[in-house]
């Protein structure tokens, strides 16, 4: 009862697009992915996934989930796979340890867009320039799907956000991104973040983003040479999550630990 909640539907090739739309919406978790036969050289499946408003290209969490998922079916203790998304192909590696998994997957090279002013990012966040971080600067980068990172000074700015969802939502779209994810570098490797994202109205708050927390050990590769990141989120939903990020060449390695809280038979 902590992280982020997923759910995977395995042998998903009979089901169309808005059967997959109307299941991801049933599960009312933030992705819901399907598990179908890959149509790429090399894959050992492909990962369909879906928010309870669309499908889209990539995201973090629920590659870690839907590979220990896949391995569970196929009854082993390790496995590599490599999962095919709309961003591209993944190699992902599992670890099975009792009814706890361990999973870890490189994403894509690092894409970084140019960086953006910081005062109306922070004011659609509830937030003021005060709360800027001195340094770093608000910035996309995308590892298959790109995010919006929004360093700020310390944690007290970090816990007072409140985002509005209208200011939110200009934001993404002037920045052709889809979180919000907002930080504070800390003195050792681990790094505090909170993920925001307009979605039906409202802003939803995220309690991992895997394909967030990817783009910001970039970023903070790029601008302090950091090498290795722990990303802390979830605290303030009360469902905790950590995530282990290191650039590995011109990638990122991102992992965490995943339990399987369910299983069941779907009838669609």
């Amino acid at each position: 009862m902590a992280g982020n909640g997923l759910a995977v539907i395995h042998d998903a090739d009979g089901l169309d697009d808005a059967t997959m739309l109307g299941v991801a919406r049933e599960t009312a978790q933030s992705e819901t992915t399907f598990v179908q036969s890959p149509t790429a050289d090399g894959a050992d499946y492909r990962n369909r996934i879906f928010t309870m408003d669309e499908e889209i290209r990539f995201a973090g969490h629920p590659s870690l989930g839907t590979a220990v998922a896949v391995a569970r079916a196929q009854g082993v203790e390790q496995a590599r796979f490599l999962q095919q998304t709309g961003a591209g192909l993944q190699p992902v590696e599992v670890e099975l340890r009792g009814d706890v998994a361990h999973a870890s997957m490189l994403q894509e090279p690092a894409q970084f867009g140019e960086p953006v002013e910081a005062a109306s990012v922070l004011g659609a966040l509830g937030l003021g320039p005060a709360d800027a971080h001195p340094e770093l600067p608000v910035q996309p980068v995308s590892t298959g799907m790109r995010h919006l990172m929004v360093p700020v000074r310390d944690h007290v700015a970090l816990e007072r956000a409140r985002p509005h969802v209208a200011r939110v939502e200009a934001i993404e779209a002037q920045t052709d991104t889809m979180v919000l994810y907002l930080f504070v570098p800390g003195e050792d490797d681990t790094v505090r973040a909170r993920g925001f994202v307009a979605e039906r109205g409202q802003v939803l708050e995220d309690p991992a983003t895997g394909s967030a927390a990817g783009p910001l050990c970039a970023y903070l590769h790029e601008h302090t040479g950091a090498t290795e990141t722990i990303v802390a989120q979830g605290l303030e939903l009360g469902r905790p999550s950590r995530l282990v990020t290191a650039i590995v060449g011109d990638h990122v390695r991102v992992s965490g630990d995943c339990v399987v809280v369910l299983d069941g038979q779907l009838r669609v």
